[in-house]
Parts: structure tokens; sequence; C-alpha cells
């Protein structure tokens, strides 16, 4: 088989995975809508704690047919995704699937299987030193509130460690994140929330210290609205007045339904109507996204239902 064909065979695999979890999906990559995107993108960042893009899965999976295989350390991710340690064990499961079943090579299968177990061994031992060759550090960098110095909440930040072009995700615990990076290489962090605005931070390989401490600006609205779902009703007339001055009139809200139910939309008027009067219900959403418009007012807002 070509690295085409192990690419098409791979996408058949990531869609049925996908339908284990949403069993009332049965379309096809081409009726992959943009909710089943995000949901996909979900799913591979809980099973394999890396990311993919949107406009990734748009540009590789969604097309019928595909002129040339991505890179590999995505085809890593989606193997993993779907079961196997990484692409290269996929396209080996695939070549020997098809040896297998072909009469004019099943006499030298034993010979191959030998071949392959000794290349195999050979490329760990050079992996195994090389990565013995590269110092590795662990530091730990608190992300602290700009204003209030205050730890930010762990599940209101994002970390993604970026080196050598390979995205991770990593683990935030009380406002603290570890990192391990090659002191001769560089990395950089990119922080997002939908709280705070955006931060990156870059340790270059000449740097002798890791920062202790990241700083992140508070985004000044959607933190008004983090309040206004939390707290009890004092005002409403002073409520509506605050929530039409910092949401945007063509506001876009989707909500995330529990188990998988799919989502609901709701435009200014009908989140405000939520948010004046809120409810235990209200209480329990999470804000887990918020874009901008050109004024800074919110456009949209992405909510998990807890």
């Amino acid at each position: 088989m070509t690295e085409l064909e192990h690419f098409q065979r791979l996408k058949k695999l990531v869609l049925l995975k996908y339908q284990e979890q949403y069993p009332f999906f049965q379309g096809n990559w081409k009726s992959f809508s943009a909710q089943d995107i995000q949901n996909l993108i979900g799913l591979i960042e809980e099973k394999c704690n890396e990311t993919i893009s949107e406009k990734w899965i748009y540009t590789h999976l969604k097309p019928e047919t595909n002129s040339k295989v991505p890179r590999k350390d995505m085809l890593n991710i989606l193997a993993q995704f779907v079961g196997f340690s990484g692409w290269d064990e996929f396209v080996f499961d695939g070549d020997t699937a098809t040896a297998i079943h072909s009469p004019k090579t099943k006499k030298p299968i034993l010979k191959i299987w030998t071949l392959v177990v000794v290349l195999l061994v050979g490329i760990s031992i050079l992996y195994f030193n090389f990565n013995k060759s590269e110092i590795q550090e662990t530091k730990s960098i608190e992300l602290n509130n700009e204003f209030t110095n205050e730890k930010v909440k762990s599940d209101e930040v994002k970390v993604i460690q970026v080196e050598d072009s390979v995205e991770k995700i990593l683990e935030v615990k009380h406002g603290k994140v570890e990192i391990k990076h090659s002191q001769n290489k560089e990395t950089k962090l990119i922080i997002k929330s939908p709280f705070y605005l955006p931060k990156t931070v870059l340790i270059n390989k000449s740097t002798t210290e890791t920062p202790k401490q990241v700083t992140l600006t508070p985004d000044d609205y959607a933190m008004v609205l983090k309040a206004f779902m939390v707290s009890d009703i004092k005002n409403w007339q002073t409520r509506k007045e605050q929530l039409n001055k910092i949401l945007s009139d063509d506001l876009e809200v989707i909500v995330m339904l529990k188990n998988n139910f799919g989502a609901e939309y709701y435009d200014k008027n009908e989140f405000s109507q939520k948010l004046i009067v809120p409810t235990a219900t209200v209480k329990r959403m999470r804000i887990i996204e918020v874009k901008n418009d050109a004024a800074n007012k919110i456009q949209f807002i992405r909510i998990k239902q807890e």
C-alpha cells in the first residue's frame, strides 16, 4: 500500500472511532459538520493530550481525496487516536495484513518479520542514545492574575508547549504548570483562556533561567460576564444595561449540552434574558471560549453545560 492509501484507511478508522462516541452520526467526511469537528477536537485532546486545529481537519480530513500525506507528527496523533502507538505502527499493521493475505508473500513472511524486528531494535537503540545526550530540564511556572497577583484557576487556562513544531497540552495544577524542555532547543508556551488575554512565553536555548512566574492580563468584559453567571440578582435593570454594554449586537452563544446531546444557540437578546435572572442551570454553565469584536465587545461565547 502507498502512504496515501494508508492515510485514506486512517481517515476511515478515525471516522469509525468518532462514531463510537457519537453513534447518531452516520455520515462521512463530506457531511462532517462544524459541530462534529469541535467534538472530534475534544475527543483527540482527551485521549491523546494533543491538539488539532479546525483548519487542519478541513484541509486534510474533509476532502474525499488527498494529493499528499500530511506531516508525520499529525499522523502520529491520529494513529494514536485509533489505537496505535503512532503512524509507523499503523503503516506496518496495514502492510502486514496485506502481505498475509497475498499468496505470493506467505513464504518470506518470517524473514520479513525478522528483518523488521532487527530494524526496530536498531532504531530503538539509536533513539535511546540520541535522547540520552539531550539534557532535559523540568521547571515549574506559576500563572498569576496581573492585577490581583493571585494564581489563576487551573480549569480556566490552557497551556500548550511547542518544541520542534510539536504541540503538547500541559496539565495545570493549583495555578502552576510544569514544563520539560531540552536545554539545546527553543520552546514556547502558548497560554489561552476565555477570561485572560492570550500570551506566548518564549524560552530560548540561550536563556539561563526559565521564568518562575507568568502574569496574565484579565479580559475585563469576560470577567464581568463570568461574575454575572454565578452571582445572585441585585438590580435586574442595572444588570441589563451592563450586559448591553459588554455584549455585541450580533452575539452568538453556543451551549454544549450534557451527555453529547448536541448544542443550543442563543442570540444577544435570548442570552441576556437568561443572565438577567440567573437560574441554577445558568450557574452550572462553564465558559470555555470567548471572542471579542473590533470594538472589544463580546461577539462569541462557547459554554459547556455541567
